[in-house]
């Protein structure tokens, strides 16, 4: 019987030696975590525990939710940050144990731009900008519109703001070097900052930073430059990527599957970019068909694209079966799995799915007192 390929390795390649080489392509996507208060950004024994049970579960790699590189540039008053150096220790103590289950671990930098200073995604909770009264700020984003209607407008970046920006991306690769991670994800996709600028939705500038495909990538393929040269060479950069927006800007100028091939292709063969995470949406768009699966597609356009390349393509969204996610590896639609919301229900999915699959489990990292009786 062929082994699974769920549970083969993979290697997230690097420009510099060669690469990380993940146990298995089962892969936890950054999931926020507003269960308590990440005061001044730094994880708490929460996150631990949440990143720890999943690194205990089986899974090749845990990726710790969006961590904002500024303070302005968290999506809520409760995520993580790595924008001062005092926040580097706890983060470190994630990897650590990371790293005691056998799991490579990353970590997602974001800056929310105009979708920053929300309140927490929670049942119950106020939507909305938060205001300064209940430890809001001000945001900035592309342009000055806001950039979903219920939120307040944000500043456009000047060109010194956007030179922060990609500083801020910089120094936290650096810190992120310093914690002990092993990948980190850029995160370009579902309406936060450098998604702003890729889309013809919410960038409408005029300048260099907007207008053509070209303008519209420009800071990203800056921060993208910025982070590679600041990030260890032996370590892989990823990115996560809006690959749709499910619907079209005034001018019927769209962002879609093609165009983010096309970016795809340029951050492999041009900025480095070894990992390569395919969501969709996170702007005022069309409807969204969700379904299981319903991303896949999008992988696949990019997988095809990056077909000569070593670069590793991950689908999400609603993959929640063992026999669904080897299917999509085994009909080459991408070449890992992203396990979010079934991953939260069982942080032990992957050991699961190994059992299901028929994976002895001598080839799985999971905590062995866990799963002795089911192999």
């Amino acid at each position: 019987m062929t082994s699974p390929l769920l549970f083969s390795p993979v290697t997230l390649p690097a420009p510099e030696g060669p690469g990380l080489e993940l146990l298995n392509r089962a892969i936890v996507p950054p999931m926020c975590q507003y269960a308590v208060d990440a005061e001044d950004g730094v994880p708490t024994d929460w996150h631990l525990v949440h990143t720890g049970a999943m690194a205990a579960g089986g899974f090749g790699l845990v990726t710790v939710e969006a961590t904002g590189v500024e303070a302005r540039g968290r999506i809520s008053p409760r995520d993580l940050g790595l924008w001062d150096d005092a926040q580097v220790p706890a983060h470190a103590r994630l990897t650590a144990f990371a790293h005691t289950q056998g799991a490579a671990i990353a970590v997602q930098l974001g800056h929310a731009g105009g979708k920053a200073s929300t309140y927490p995604w929670l049942p119950g909770a106020s939507e909305g900008t938060v205001p300064a009264a209940e430890g809001g700020w001000p945001t900035v984003s592309a342009t000055a519109q806001p950039t979903l209607p219920e939120l307040d407008a944000p500043a456009a970046l000047d060109a010194a703001g956007l030179d922060e920006v990609v500083e801020a991306f910089a120094s936290a690769a650096r810190r992120a070097d310093a914690a002990g991670y092993d990948a980190v994800q850029i995160h370009a996709a579902h309406g936060y900052l450098l998604h702003q600028f890729l889309s013809p939705i919410t960038n409408t500038r005029t300048d260099g930073y907007g207008g053509d495909e070209a303008g519209r990538t420009r800071l990203l393929l800056r921060v993208v430059d910025a982070v590679r040269a600041a990030w260890s060479a032996h370590k892989p950069l990823g990115i996560r990527l809006s690959a749709t927006d499910w619907t079209e800007g005034e001018d019927g100028t769209v962002w879609d599957a093609r165009a983010t091939a096309r970016l795809a292709r340029t951050l492999v063969d041009e900025h480095g970019v070894g990992w390569i995470d395919v969501s969709s949406g996170g702007l005022a768009g069309g409807r969204i068909p969700v379904g299981p699966g319903y991303q896949v597609p999008l992988a696949q356009a990019v997988t095809e694209a990056l077909a000569c390349t070593q670069a590793v393509v991950s689908a999400v969204g609603l993959i929640e079966e063992a026999a669904q996610a080897e299917t999509i590896l085994a009909t080459g639609q991408a070449h890992a799995v992203s396990i979010g919301r079934a991953a939260l229900r069982d942080p032990h999915w992957a050991a699961s799915a190994a059992s299901t699959l028929g994976v002895q489990a001598k080839a799985i990292h999971a905590a062995p007192q866990y799963w002795r009786a089911r192999f």
